[in-house]
């Protein structure tokens, strides 16, 4: 080596010497400092793990209710669309029936035979019938039955039938009907008195 190097090996060994003591003290104030802060972030610490835990809940209550005004508008949306949408299924249940009515009634005008017409009329009421009754719909029996305010309506009461007949349906003036277990039309009898 030469004199040049020695002296350039010197300074560095000179400038690397303060400089690891300036660092041992840096070090040591470091830690002096990091051991206060633990000192204080202990105080802090329940708090912020409380700011932490308010935050999660915020976030969590906030995601369900965003959840639960996205299932309400979703059931909204459904609810419309079946009210719209509700009767397809019995109008297309309906529609065979109709194109029956629509051909019984092009036959009608070739034909003068009142029993042939009676006769289409028959087996297209008993089609409608059988459609309704895959629907759900069912005739309200009133026939020798007893007066039920439930399923009847009285609109004439008929006196001097003998106590056999009191409270009983007499005559039916019009046809109720149910949809599954449900009144949907009132039956219009004659009650006995």
């Amino acid at each position: 080596m030469t004199e040049k190097d020695i002296e350039i090996q010197d300074e560095e060994t000179l400038n690397e010497a303060p400089t690891d003591e300036t660092d041992n003290q840096a070090e040591e104030a470091n830690a002096a400092e990091s051991s206060e802060e633990s000192g204080e972030s202990e105080e802090k610490d329940p708090l912020e793990k409380a700011q932490d835990e308010i935050a999660e809940l915020k976030d969590k209550w906030l995601r369900s209710v965003a959840e639960f005004e996205n299932y309400r508008k979703r059931t909204l949306k459904e609810r419309a669309e079946l009210i719209l949408n509700g009767g397809e299924k019995v109008i297309t249940a309906i529609l065979p029936i109709l194109d029956d009515m629509e051909r019984a009634i092009e036959n009608g005008a070739k034909t003068d035979d009142p029993e042939v017409l009676r006769e289409g009329m028959a087996l297209i009421h008993q089609k409608f019938m059988k459609t309704l009754e895959s629907q759900g719909v069912n005739k309200i029996e009133t026939k020798d039955a007893d007066f039920d305010t439930d399923v009847h309506e009285a609109v004439a009461m008929v006196p001097g039938m003998g106590d056999d007949k009191k409270g009983k349906v007499i005559d039916c003036l019009q046809e109720g009907y149910k949809l599954n277990d449900k009144v949907i039309r009132h039956a219009k009898v004659a009650v006995g008195q």
